[in-house]
């Protein structure tokens, strides 16, 4: 397959119908991904339109999205340390492979504010997004998620891994 993500145009989400990103997370992962546990941790949030884009390929047609939250870790002592949930990452299934969920993860993390970054969380595979982002599950072994999830796929980005605590529980940002 070839790499069609040196011809995409990478767009605000906000600029997009609701109607078409719900369509093609459906696509992308099957109606059911209500059901998960990422939409637990983000629910009733509004994503941050900031950090959220839509990719169109050379044809001007969506075929990812991503989009990021506001959410939070819940220490032992009750404190909340505000973090940037990252998904989902999705891509219509005819389309994966071909670069466009790296453009897509590449325009939310220039996104982020060096001058005072928030901690990136995401549930994904720690090999492609450790190689292409530094996330790491280094941190994450003593948090907790409001549903079931796989310790290994918790993943954090942080440039100061060592003011993130070492318990909590992760959920939405409720300020």
């Amino acid at each position: 397959m070839s790499n069609s993500s040196d011809t995409a145009t990478v767009i605000p989400l906000d600029n997009v119908d609701p109607a078409l990103v719900e369509d093609l997370l459906d696509r992308a992962f099957e109606p059911e991904r209500r059901q998960r546990t990422a939409y637990k941790v983000r629910e009733g949030m509004e994503w941050l339109p900031a950090l959220s884009f839509a990719v169109m390929d050379d044809k001007d047609m969506m075929v990812g999205s991503i989009q990021c939250w506001p959410v939070a870790l819940t220490d032992d002592d009750g404190r909340a340390h505000p973090m940037i949930m990252v998904g989902p990452v999705a891509v219509l299934p005819e389309e994966q492979n071909r670069g466009y969920g790296q453009v897509l993860m590449s325009a939310a993390m220039s996104g982020i504010d060096e001058r005072a970054p928030l901690p990136q969380v995401l549930i994904g595979d720690p090999e492609y997004y450790g190689r292409f982002w530094g996330f790491s599950n280094a941190q994450t072994q003593g948090w907790e998620l409001p549903g079931p999830f796989e310790a290994s796929r918790l993943l954090v980005r942080c440039d100061n891994p060592a003011v993130l605590p070492a318990k909590g529980t992760l959920g939405p940002w409720t300020r």
